[in-house]
């Protein structure tokens, strides 16, 4: 592992305590006061992991996976099966090789959520990610609506060391997503990141507003590839989920940036989001800076959470006693 990923491990893993109080001691909690391998092990477990805002879906999937799993092997005791635990939420959170095509690709990326989640650090960290990579990229500032919201990521743009389209305050974003692609394709552009504004997902002009953007892209640069990535702050659990399945009604998301993950107790939710939208979480924000954003990894995320690496006490002296 590289001093910078060991040094973002450690910070997510501190970032986490809260979630990990929440959900973790609550999961050894159920395996310390279990007899038995039995109906209501299992639904202690689920309801330990509902509670911790990894949602009904996520929570049966991974429930049942880990009574597949239980019964192939033929356990008897609960410590038995945390392992194979730990590994089924490691399942439900894998995503395919495809995830990050905009690497490869001439690539166009909208930046959508509503007010207060991190979207225009979000740009410039992203920004700043893809420029270390060698990439091209060029931002549009199709926030027009909220004041200063150029200024704040024309200064994102400058630590990014990228170039970046923006508009007058109160002017149309739509027009704004016209002169930023036709400056990609001059500029032979390989990634342009549009910001936009911090639309409140039951406003439905805003809604139309940001269809009209993408009908844009389409016809302007056809041959780009797509990808509109909505961030979504850790700490509102639950209503972040329902602020995702808004947005997909009126953009088709390719994936999920997650902020604000230190500190928060309801971090289960990045399990969550992933089963129930079946839309992958892309990034994972742990701080303010620019470094702060990596890509999100399923086994980083769940060792981290469940303090993996680390020598655990026993929950058991041996298959019968509990210590």
């Amino acid at each position: 592992m590289s001093e910078e990923k060991k040094g973002f491990f450690g910070r997510l893993k501190s970032g986490l305590t809260k979630t990990r109080d929440n959900i973790v001691a609550g999961i050894d909690a159920v395996f310390k006061g279990a007899s038995g391998i039995d109906d209501d092990f299992y639904e202690e477990l689920e309801e330990t992991l509902i509670m911790g805002d990894i949602g009904v879906n996520a929570t049966n999937d991974i429930v049942e996976r880990l009574k597949d799993e239980v019964k192939k092997r033929h356990l008897r005791y609960p410590y038995e099966c945390r392992e194979l635990l730990v590994e089924s939420i490691k399942e439900q959170m894998r995503v395919g090789e495809t995830a990050y095509d905009f690497e490869k690709k001439q690539s166009v990326i909208f930046i959508i959520g509503v007010n207060g989640v991190g979207k225009t650090t979000s740009v410039g960290k992203l920004a700043g990610i893809l420029k270390q990579q060698g990439k091209k990229v060029l931002i549009a500032a199709a926030d027009t609506f909220r004041a200063a919201a150029g200024d704040q990521l024309a200064e994102w743009a400058h630590r990014a060391g990228v170039d970046m389209i923006g508009g007058a305050d109160g002017a149309d974003p739509a027009s704004v997503i016209y002169d930023a692609v036709n400056a990609a394709k001059a500029r032979n552009v390989d990634v342009l990141i549009c910001d936009t504004a911090g639309r409140l997902h039951n406003k439905k002009n805003l809604m139309e507003e940001l269809k009209k953007m993408n009908r844009i892209i389409d016809r302007e640069f056809p041959d780009a590839h797509r990808e509109n990535l909505i961030v979504l702050d850790g700490t509102t659990g639950q209503n972040a989920l329902a602020q995702a399945r808004e947005f997909g009604e009126a953009a088709d998301l390719t994936g999920i940036i997650l902020t604000k993950m230190d500190g928060t107790a309801k971090g289960g939710i990045a399990v969550a989001i992933q089963s129930e939208l079946n839309v992958p979480v892309k990034y994972i924000g742990v701080g303010e800076k620019i470094d702060d954003l990596q890509k999100f990894n399923a086994d980083d995320f769940v060792n981290a959470l469940f303090d993996a690496g680390e020598e655990e006490k026993p929950i058991f002296t041996d298959h019968d006693e509990y210590i």
